[in-house]
């Protein structure tokens, strides 16, 4: 049924019930992005939803804005980080819901057990994304909002996603983060380097950055690896660095964020190993 079908349909089925009908027209032509599942011109969307195009369009730029929605390159409009985010809540699988509510069982008692903030960030093909944060109870608090997109090269979370994915997956990505940066100039170079910080990563099992984000902050990423992966995560001791890369998927992650006084680098090792132990409790390490 057209999303401006089922607008009306509600509209006559609610007449007792006042509601807010511009959010209701926005939301109906998220719900035309959605159903679709692929970037759609706006004359598409503006047909779906029998709406003149340029009204179309302003609805489009406010969920541009909240980053429920994205325009591409090439005019048309696809589905933005914040949708993706949500979507992850009802993401079919091993018992999502468990999981999702295990990982911020996971969060709390970590923020509580180091006083630093923690995030939980999920891999998407756009790279990963934050899907729950949870702040410390401290005056300084530093936090990513949720469906935020991490950079890979630059963010604890990204660099540790980074050296669990493919390099087909992952070189692309890196490699359009850097023509934005002065690194664009040293492109083999740089690749190189980040092909020894991946190797590095993956033997010590956990990311951090100091400082690279924000002056003054540290962040310490680990990877959850669940009981069911657990097997295929095992790092063989012979292969290449592709073959190590498709061994071990990497879907979720747990980022702990605080000062240098909150979270120094001298007492990372000690760090890491209160955060395994809180995290293997759950089962999820």
């Amino acid at each position: 049924m057209p999303a401006a079908q089922t607008l009306l349909d509600s509209s006559v089925t609610s007449k007792n019930q006042s509601g807010v009908q511009s959010l209701e027209i926005g939301l109906s032509i998220l719900d035309v992005l959605i159903d679709r599942n692929e970037p759609m011109m706006l004359k598409d969307i503006a047909e779906a939803m029998q709406m003149h195009p340029a009204k179309c369009h302003r609805y489009l730029v406010s969920l541009i804005r909240k980053d429920y929605a994205r325009k591409l390159d090439d005019g048309r409009y696809g589905l933005g980080d914040r949708v993706n985010a949500l979507a992850s809540l009802g993401h079919t699988g091993v018992n999502q819901n468990n999981l999702l509510a295990r990982l911020t069982q996971v969060a709390n008692e970590i923020k509580d057990t180091l006083n630093c903030g923690v995030q939980l960030a999920k891999w998407f093909s756009e790279g990963p994304i934050i899907i729950q944060s949870v702040e410390p109870d401290s005056p300084i608090s530093i936090i990513t909002r949720i469906g935020s997109r991490m950079p890979l090269t630059t963010s604890a979370t990204g660099q540790l996603f980074a050296s669990y994915q493919p390099d087909a997956v992952i070189q692309p990505l890196v490699k359009a983060e850097w023509h934005t940066s002065d690194a664009a100039a040293n492109m083999p170079e740089m690749w190189q380097y980040f092909t020894q910080l991946q190797a590095k990563i993956r033997t010590q099992g956990y990311a951090t950055v100091t400082g690279d984000m924000l002056m003054g902050i540290n962040a310490i990423t680990i990877p959850v690896i669940l009981p069911q992966l657990a097997s295929s995560a095992a790092k063989p001791s012979t292969s290449s660095d592709e073959t190590v890369n498709e061994a071990l998927p990497l879907e979720y992650a747990i980022t702990i964020i605080g000062t240098t006084e909150q979270l120094p680098m001298s007492e990372q090792h000690n760090v890491v190993e209160q955060i395994l132990a809180i995290a293997q409790r759950y089962q999820i390490a």
